[in-house]
């Protein structure tokens, strides 16, 4: 495996804890206040009623990385026909939400770029390994 493409599965796999972890503030954590507070949640009632939505997206964040993950392990093993579909994939949807994130207002700026900095730096460096494979 190509140098630019072992960079693409390091990002891909920060990405990929990354949105483990907002899968854990999202579907377990939801209702604590430092999460209430990421999310700008303004009460408990607020996180509660929000609960089943939240718990439901947070595993969304948990399939994507298990799928990035799990094509970072079969690239790594030889198997790139299958695992470099499955990390452009999680990776590309990763930064699709980060973007749909965006386009709901200049309050989230900062959150979708955290959310959407990894994968893209992890396509980017996808792309270039596989056009030039150094």
């Amino acid at each position: 495996m190509s140098v630019l493409l072992v960079i693409s599965c390091v990002f891909a796999i920060l990405a990929g804890l990354l949105h483990v972890y907002i899968f854990f503030m999202e579907s377990i954590a939801w209702t604590s206040p430092r999460v209430r507070k990421t999310f700008g949640i303004a009460s408990d009632a607020e996180a509660r009623a929000t609960r089943s939505l939240a718990f439901n997206q947070g595993f969304y964040n948990l399939f994507l990385a298990i799928g990035t993950f799990l094509g970072v392990a079969l690239a790594f093993a030889g198997n790139g026909a299958t695992g470099w579909p499955l990390v452009v994939f999680g990776t590309a949807s990763m930064l699709a939400a980060a973007v749909v994130l965006l386009g709901t207002g200049r309050r989230y700026l900062s959150t979708a770029f955290i959310q959407g900095s990894f994968p893209l730096i992890a396509l980017l460096f996808a792309f270039l390994g596989s056009t030039f494979g150094v």
